[in-house]
């Protein structure tokens, strides 16, 4: 057999994940000032992990490696990625973007990862899925029903459910399926060749290399897009909507709770996130809540929120919130709903 053939036999039988996630997260800040968006934890694990776990649940085949693109984010950061590839029997592989370019760019560096069987997934999104992924397709993009689709790209289907139109944040109503960043790709050497011709020929919409352009050059030349239904998604593109997707998770994974928690004289309102050696006092904890290891949390009542690492909680009534890492936060006793980044003193 044709040692090209055979290559391509064989990458037909495992699956490939290619995770762009080089954005800082803007809208997240603080938290994102000192930790990457895909890397913040909800109910436990960082975004980034949640989601390639939900990916690998509804492969059909093997995941042979996850590559990460990144941007400067530092060693630490790399070394964390690489384990989360490896925990899920993946090889991880970090790639760079130094400039945002645009989601084509982005996906084009990890063009030595791009062969065979495909997922790619941008890690500012979480999902929920009842369905397992058809290889057999051309390629899938991945979709769900909203109520004002007019800040996202949309797509047009025709009657068999094929996609026929791609479009970019629609001013008038031309479709309620939104794209919310997940595709596969059954051949991905071909959707590397249309990525590099976007390059190569300065192909823009907006000022960036888009991936919706090498969609639709594709589906001119005969590949057919047919599109996976999500039951949920879940955004985390704000300190609102990441608390939201901590709920969420929580409410379908179920409460996590430490061997290693102390809880004394203390009500835990489930479910909830509690991490090792976390010790809570006199203190009235959940629903919704998750918090990060080491950490104490005395006299305080806290719902619907998020706490992370070796932070201290005093006296404090708190909703809708979300607080980082080594912080220490002493309350009033009186509700509040706040946003308070890693390495801060609120007194």
């Amino acid at each position: 057999m044709d040692s090209v053939v055979q290559e391509k036999l064989n990458n037909n039988k495992y699956m490939k994940i290619i995770i762009p996630m080089a954005g800082r997260g803007s809208r997240l800040r603080p938290h994102t000032l000192t930790v990457p968006k895909p890397l913040i934890p909800v109910a436990g694990k960082p975004i980034v992990q949640w989601l390639v776990e939900d990916i690998v649940s509804v492969a059909n085949q093997k995941v042979e490696e996850i590559a990460f693109i990144i941007g400067d984010f530092g060693e630490g950061v790399e070394r964390q990625l690489v384990l989360i590839a490896e925990s899920l029997g993946a090889k991880g592989t970090i790639y760079y973007q130094e400039r945002p370019l645009g989601t084509a760019h982005a996906i084009l560096c990890a063009q030595n990862s791009l062969c065979g069987n495909c997922v790619i997934a941008f890690a500012d999104t979480l999902f929920r899925a009842d369905f397992s992924l058809d290889t057999n397709q051309d390629g899938i993009v991945w979709v769900h029903k909203i109520e004002d689709p007019s800040a996202f790209g949309v797509v047009k289907l025709d009657q068999d459910n094929v996609i026929t139109d791609f479009v970019e944040k629609p001013k008038t109503f031309v479709s309620d399926l939104a794209i919310i960043g997940i595709y596969y790709f059954k051949d991905g050497q071909y959707l590397s060749s249309e990525l590099q011709y976007l390059l190569d020929n300065d192909i823009k919409d907006k000022g960036e290399y888009q991936l919706t352009n090498a969609l639709e050059n594709m589906k001119k030349k005969g590949t057919k897009f047919v599109t996976g239904n999500v039951t949920e998604w879940l955004d985390c593109g704000n300190k609102q909507a990441t608390v939201n997707t901590n709920k969420s998770v929580l409410i379908n994974k179920g409460s996590n709770i430490s061997k290693s928690a102390k809880i004394n004289n203390s009500e835990i309102n489930e479910p909830c996130f509690i991490g090792d050696n976390v010790i809570i006092n006199n203190s009235k904890v959940g629903p919704y809540v998750s918090v990060g290891s080491e950490t104490l949390i005395e006299g305080s009542e806290i719902e619907n929120t998020i706490i992370q690492q070796n932070t201290t909680i005093k006296d404090a009534i708190l909703v809708n919130s979300m607080i980082g890492s080594h912080v220490l936060y002493t309350g009033q006793k009186e509700t509040k709903e706040v946003s308070i980044g890693d390495f801060s003193e609120q007194i």
